[in-house]
């Protein structure tokens, strides 16, 4: 099942950016946007209502091969930096809630093993991942702390041939359903370390978080570890400090500007559709002055958005990619998302609160994707240390953690 904004895809190609993008990867994008037309787009509205999750999608998603992103080996995708990203703006571009699943899954929580693991760990969990026969999930961020994650409460204190981890999680997507849960924390030297714990461990408890107006359908945890022990051989082998956890971030930041990226796109493609079908005083909408000024701008932005992220992407494929140009992304990116998605939320008029119509979704869902993995403030003291070489909390040059 497809929407008339799908017919109109190609319409937020202005200026031909496909023809810049390797066909292998277009393939990539493609076999998501068949997907997500397919399963997700007929379904996803009932499921955000409920705040339920759509489980049953997982074996399908599963099938198409995806997951991992960019990791390579161990049964994972193995795809380019710009295949990524333009499988998270596809999904983004159905409905972020599943988007955040695959992005928690397959960024973050495999990213993290595949880059601070050993080989054996790498071995032990990523090709039951790649399957997606276990999910994975990233549990950084505490009640207490957000955009100061550096600050980290959770602790890990040694005990005999493992650790006991202590402390508390807010804010961990896939962390009910997961089976393994990578957790940050501090041990009795203050070095940040990563844990792996698996489905069932003791001391480990996960409660759904309620009352979400953004992102309903999928479902983030809070999370409460008492003397939860886990093993030697579930400390990931080559984290040492937080300046490793960044690396991971780093990592996977740009993709958050994809989604922003994409679903601006779908908000675009909505609102054109509805302007061209709805009829008043005698005429469709998409005929006015105001209504082709708007449309005019969305698409511009859209445009700048799509080259941003193509290029960042290029530049991640060469191994340049610096950690204040996935931030800048990130906040360019989030921001005219923002605006645009509340521009078409306004052209659809009364009708643009209905679920029917998707945009009322992803009206409330780009405030978390504007939120997460870094706010729009945090990003910019981000870039603003890059270009002036001062942090803007303490007003001196950066000191970096060993």
């Amino acid at each position: 099942m497809s929407t008339d904004a799908d017919q109109l895809a190609p319409a937020t190609d202005f200026y031909a950016v496909d023809d810049l993008i390797d066909p292998a990867d277009l393939e990539i994008r493609d076999r998501v946007r068949d997907f997500c037309a397919r399963e997700v787009t007929p379904v996803i509205n009932d499921y955000w209502e409920r705040a339920e999750f759509p489980a049953h999608l997982v074996p399908k998603l599963a099938d198409l091969g995806i997951a991992g992103g960019t990791v390579k080996g161990h049964g994972a995708a193995g795809m380019s930096a710009v295949a990524a990203g333009l499988v998270a703006a596809e999904w983004a571009r159905a409905d972020g809630s599943m988007g955040t699943f695959h992005g928690v899954h397959s960024f973050l929580a495999m990213q993290s093993i595949d880059l601070l693991g050993s080989e054996e760990q790498k071995e032990r969990w990523l090709p039951a991942m790649a399957r997606m026969e276990k999910i994975g999930a990233f549990g950084l961020t505490e009640p207490d702390h957000g955009s100061d994650a550096v600050a980290l409460g959770t602790t890990a204190t040694r005990d005999g041939d493992g650790f006991v981890l202590n402390g508390a999680k807010k804010w961990i997507g896939n962390g009910s359903i997961a089976d393994l849960v990578l957790i940050w924390a501090r041990d009795e030297e203050g070095n940040v370390g990563g844990y792996v714990v698996e489905k069932g461990t003791p001391g480990f408890t996960a409660t759904v978080m309620t009352g979400k107006t953004a992102l309903r359908a999928v479902w983030q945890a809070e999370i409460t570890l008492e003397n939860c022990r886990v093993g030697e051989e579930n400390k990931l082998a080559n984290c040492h400090s937080f300046k490793d956890v960044s690396q991971v971030l780093d990592r996977t930041r740009y993709t958050v500007a994809w989604r922003a990226l994409g679903v601006a796109q779908s908000a675009y493609e909505l609102a054109l559709a509805h302007t061209l079908q709805r009829e008043q005083f005698g005429q469709p909408i998409a005929g006015y002055q105001l209504v082709q000024e708007k449309l005019a701008r969305m698409l511009a932005e859209i445009t700048t958005m799509q080259l941003m992220c193509w290029r960042l992407s290029t530049l991640a494929d060469q191994g340049r990619m610096t950690a204040a140009m996935a931030s800048l992304a990130k906040m360019n990116c989030c921001k005219k998302a923002r605006t645009i998605i509340a521009d078409a939320r306004d052209l659809f008029g009364g009708d643009g609160i209905l679920l029917e119509h998707h945009i009322a979704r992803h009206h409330a869902d780009i405030e978390a994707i504007y939120t997460f993995e870094g706010t729009d403030h945090v990003q910019a003291l981000i870039v603003g240390r890059e270009v002036t070489g001062l942090s803007a909390i303490t007003g001196r040059r950066p000191r970096r953690e060993a």
